[in-house]
């Protein structure tokens, strides 16, 4: 009895810890959310409105949705399966085990590196006069601007994205690839089954909703991204973030509620990428146990 109430007592303190959390989470994620989705029904004089959401249809408008969700598409896609073939390198590919250490702390590091000075350092190596952009001309004669790349472009940004988008697979999807039993493969090798056989009939099936549910997460990451892509390019290219980005500041559109609409058509595309995502992601750990 003495051990039941003392274990009551220490219960509250238990959730001490959550507080800060909690508090962080409600100021700087929830309130701001709700006040976007409410500001985007409500017209200038405070009344219900659907006109924001339909304002979403202009031309402009869904011609930045489209560059946005197609710079998603391809570098959710490349750094799927650039991460997947390096992670598979690591992980199943015989590589030497003190490689691992150093590739899975730069993938922790890279992922994270973004903003101004990705943008930066993206600039200083691939810009006109970036570092290979410059040893490419002088030593071999080779321009690569002067044959149709461009950095502060759609292809430019993508492989900008690519650097922490990479990483980002390679931390997913390493812990489902650690997964794989050994056993299952030996049994496909007793039965006659050739490499390309085990990953087509087992290995890949049981990986396939962590790979589907990754590259949903790589394309929410990649949707949300603004402080890189307005660094590197501007206002030259626009997507959504960067329209957005402009409304706040008061650059274009004079309508903070059309602001909202665009806001809440980012967390409707990005929470559809997440939800896909954790649906997937359990139903892989349901399959590895």
């Amino acid at each position: 009895m003495a051990d039941t109430l003392a274990s009551r007592r220490r219960l509250p303190l238990t959730w001490v810890g959550m507080v800060p959390f909690t508090a962080f989470a409600v100021l700087f994620l929830i309130m701001p959310t709700m006040y976007i989705v409410i500001g985007a029904f409500r017209s200038s004089d405070g009344g219900f409105t659907f006109a924001n959401l339909v304002n979403l249809f202009q031309p402009s408008i869904l011609a930045s949705y489209w560059i946005s969700i197609k710079i998603s598409l391809a570098t959710a896609f490349f750094g799927c399966l650039i991460g997947f073939a390096m992670a598979a390198a690591v992980t199943l590919g015989g590589m030497p085990n003190w490689l691992r250490g150093p590739i899975m702390t730069f993938s922790g590091v890279a992922s994270n590196f973004a903003g101004v000075p990705l943008a930066f350092a993206f600039l200083a190596t691939l810009g006109r006069l970036g570092l290979v952009t410059v040893v490419l001309k002088q030593w071999f004669g080779f321009n690569i601007y002067a044959h149709g790349f461009n950095l502060l472009s759609f292809f430019g940004l993508t492989i900008t994205y690519l650097f922490f988008q990479i990483p980002l697979m390679i931390l997913i999807i390493t812990p489902a690839l650690d997964g794989l039993k050994r056993e299952w493969k030996e049994a496909a090798s007793i039965l006659g089954a050739s490499g390309f056989q085990y990953w087509r009939i087992v290995a890949l099936p049981i990986l396939w909703p962590s790979l589907l549910g990754t590259l949903a997460l790589l394309f929410a990451n990649s949707f949300g991204a603004v402080a890189t892509a307005y660094a590197l390019t501007g206002s030259s290219l626009s997507i959504v973030p960067i329209m957005l980005y402009a409304q706040i500041r008061g650059d274009v559109l004079q309508d903070p509620h059309l602001g909202y609409a665009l806001a809440f058509g980012m967390i409707v595309i990005t929470g559809i990428a997440n939800f896909v995502y954790v649906w997937l992601r359990v139903r892989s750990e349901r399959w590895v146990k």
